[in-house]
């Protein structure tokens, strides 16, 4: 890439000081005092704080706007919006040394490049050493402000476009709630059928599947084995399909045939428990794990409406209500599936709700498909947005601005001037005493043997504890 006038090569190692967070010992979690920030608040994935009420250095404390970066499992930068935290290891506290909206951006402009520079097993980490060498094009203080402004105007617009396609795809899905809802009252698409109540085990046979033990490693005559992974609400995955050993006459008794409805027996969403997808004989001489119950319908049953209707909101919830235990916990049997109370109309209304609901779930597909391609035009969009900016094509150079050589020049020279951290020696060991010969004669003492030689400070690596 050829830099704009006025733009340097840089490293963002060059851009910033990044303060490693603490390592929190669970010991040391508190109910009151400072929330420790971890990874999962940074990433929505988990919204409970443990806290800290003990003692912390400056540097382990982090302020509302402070810029954080994790660097292990999942990558990526954040503003901090909220009280005065602790910062846990595996996330760098930033003091930034140009704008710090523009590290911002910048930094999850190369997460990408990071990902790929990421290793370790067990959790996705990028090392210091590769993350302060990632080299960066860096323009002129003023630009950097002027390529901030620009972009938050843009991707301000985007996020609101997105957010939009988000409600209209929980729209789609809601109306498609709303249709296997109405298959189950036996009215949709201006077709009506009367239903009967009837439990489950009055017109269709309900069975468990096989445990997964040592001694079913598959070896000499293994077969397909689906699990809890394999079942959607409506769908089955297959793209990875398990193998386990069989016994005597174990594939007659447990082989899928299709039209069977899959149940998923327990799950820790509440939500998740009971959803169900058909089998429709896609392999040959498939069993199912023991955490999957099989519903086998009768002659009273046409397979893709008992799909339809075990999956509408209606039937989920009795679901939840018979999975419900005292201790809080979520998990269907084989006779609770039989209890289960469904709706059956006469098959051949059966088969007419079936195609009326079929129609609508090809409009429904059709929208959902459009709003994907939809989301991903609007991700390709920020993604070009940032190519541009930081690239020097989304605003203009101003000739006037100070170049950022010169700032680069002047955040190198501030760093060398600052005094360097003292790394720790490593305490000397004590000299093993050797044992004299059982019948050597006597010696004159010899010299006195000198002291150990501490290790070289330089021979000490960084690293960074896990």
């Amino acid at each position: 890439m050829e830099l704009p006038v006025g733009w340097v090569w840089a490293q963002l190692g060059d851009l910033g000081a990044y303060i490693n967070g603490r390592g929190f010992k669970k010991s040391e979690w508190a109910d009151e005092g400072l929330p420790i920030i971890r990874i999962q608040n940074l990433t929505g994935s988990g919204s409970s704080f443990n806290h800290f009420d003990g003692e912390l250095e400056e540097k382990h404390i982090v302020n509302d706007g402070d810029l954080l970066v994790a660097w292990a499992a999942t990558l990526g930068t954040s503003i901090w919006r909220g009280p005065r935290a602790a910062v846990n290891q595996h996330i760098f506290k930033v003091i930034p040394y140009i704008d710090k909206k523009f590290l911002h951006y910048l930094i999850d402009y190369k997460i990408r490049e990071l990902t790929a520079a990421s290793h370790g097993s067990g959790m996705v980490h990028v090392t210091r050493t590769r993350f302060d060498r990632i080299q960066v094009a860096l323009p002129s203080l003023a630009e950097q402000r002027r390529i901030v402004e620009s972009l938050e105007d843009h991707l301000s617009r985007l996020a609101a476009a997105a957010e939009e396609v988000n409600r209209a795809a929980k729209r789609s899905s809601h109306l498609w709630s709303a249709v296997l809802n109405s298959v189950a009252q036996g009215a949709v698409g201006g077709v009506l059928a009367a239903t009967q109540s009837m439990s489950v085990s009055d017109v269709a046979e309900v069975s468990g599947g096989i445990q997964k033990q040592q001694k079913r490693r598959p070896v000499d005559n293994a077969y397909p084995f689906l699990r809890v992974a394999n079942v959607g609400r409506g769908f089955l995955d297959l793209g990875e399909i398990h193998r386990i050993e069989l016994f005597r006459d174990e594939l007659e008794k447990h082989r899928l045939r299709e039209g069977d409805l899959l149940v998923v027996e327990g799950n820790g969403s509440p939500d998740q428990i009971g959803r169900a997808a058909t089998w429709k004989g896609e392999i040959a001489d498939v069993v199912h794990q023991n955490h999957l119950i099989r519903v086998r319908p009768g002659p009273r049953l046409n397979p893709r409406y008992l799909e339809l209707i075990w999956n509408a909101p209606v039937v989920t919830n009795q679901l939840r209500e018979v999975a419900r235990s005292t201790s809080g916990l979520y998990t269907l049997s084989t006779s609770k599936v039989k209890s289960v109370r469904i709706p059956v109309p006469r098959i051949a209304d059966q088969m007419r709700l079936v195609e009326a609901a079929e129609t609508w779930e090809t409009h429904v597909i059709r929208a959902k498909e459009t709003l994907q391609v939809a989301a991903q035009k609007g991700a390709s969009l920020r993604q070009a947005l940032l190519n541009r900016a930081f690239a020097g094509a989304l605003v203009p150079q101003d000739p006037t601005d100070e170049p950022a050589s010169a700032l680069l020049a002047r955040i190198q020279a501030e760093r060398a001037g600052q005094p360097k951290a003292k790394r720790p020696r490593r305490a000397p060991t004590a000299p093993r005493k050797a044992k004299a010969p059982a019948a050597a004669p006597a010696k004159p003492d010899p010299a006195p043997a000198p002291g150990p030689t501490p290790a070289p400070t330089h021979a000490v690596q960084q690293e960074f504890e896990l």
